[in-house]
């Protein structure tokens, strides 16, 4: 073995690591992106679930939004209040008041008390119902499906099904809102935490209908909107809708209501 030969290949073989080395960071220092020191601290506030409930993809996203504008300092709809503040401290402003949400789904009708057309077998995802007869077995077209696209969804294991229907854990549930993006019936809505009555249907259909399909269907009687002193509850296309902001929850509307279908 010719020990010079390894010698000056040991030599090449390093000049070239340095030269390489020297190159990049030459080439590192003059290409950098300047970061803002704004944007490193509150990406260092924000949760780090990277969930893109905000709309962003992911808490970099968000953060580098926040320090150019783009979206307020109460962005995040995973911290809350604290993470809020604590942004607005970074960014120099107030953060306001923020209401706490969480996911509601808009369907009672479990397996007890919704029918069937008929015993389905195959691909278990809400999403593929859409190809089968009728949008699925359940009488309901507006019922909930069962088949947890959305808990599959769920970053934070705050929706399960249970008993055939999608359960939310309201404290568990961060709001992020990808459970209402995966569901094909829209049944999942974000509304305030502190929200003490729900329409817990979705059914548009007229009241005998609903009555064939499900024991517990709104069936748009009305009764809820007459007794309602607050103008807080209405029936649009056969439905009730609770206007949250004018709700005070003294809970005639839940009382009045012959379906017990209002939480």
């Amino acid at each position: 073995m010719d020990v010079v030969a390894i010698i000056i290949a040991a030599a090449i073989v390093g000049g070239v690591g340095l030269f390489i080395g020297f190159f990049l960071g030459i080439s590192g220092e003059k290409f950098k992106v300047e970061v803002d020191e704004r944007e490193e601290a509150i990406l260092g506030v924000l949760p780090g679930n990277n969930c893109g409930g905000c709309g962003y993809a992911g808490c970099s996203g968000l953060a580098a939004a926040i320090v150019k504008g783009e979206a307020p300092v109460g962005g995040c709809p995973v911290g809350g209040t604290l993470v809020s503040e604590k942004v607005g401290e970074i960014m120099g402003v107030a953060a306001g008041e923020s209401t706490r949400m969480t996911a509601f789904v808009k369907c009672a009708g479990n397996c007890e008390k919704a029918n069937q057309d008929y015993h389905y077998t195959g691909v278990e995802d809400c999403s593929a119902q859409a190809f089968v007869p009728g949008g699925g077995a359940k009488s309901c077209n507006y019922g909930c499906l069962g088949y947890g696209s959305c808990v599959k969804a769920c970053p934070f294991d705050a929706i399960h099904i249970v008993d055939g229907i999608a359960l939310v854990d309201k404290e568990a549930c961060k709001a992020c809102g990808k459970c209402v993006a995966a569901c094909p019936k829209n049944l999942i809505e974000l509304v305030p935490y502190e929200s003490k009555h729900l329409v817990q249907c979705s059914s548009k259909d007229k009241g005998k209908d609903v009555m064939k399909a499900c024991s517990v269907g709104c069936i748009g009687c009305h009764l809820c909107e007459k007794n309602c002193k607050f103008d807080a509850v209405h029936v649009t296309d056969n439905i009730a809708y609770i206007d949250q902001n004018k709700c005070t929850g003294c809970g005639v509307c839940a009382e009045k209501c012959p379906k017990k279908i209002i939480l």
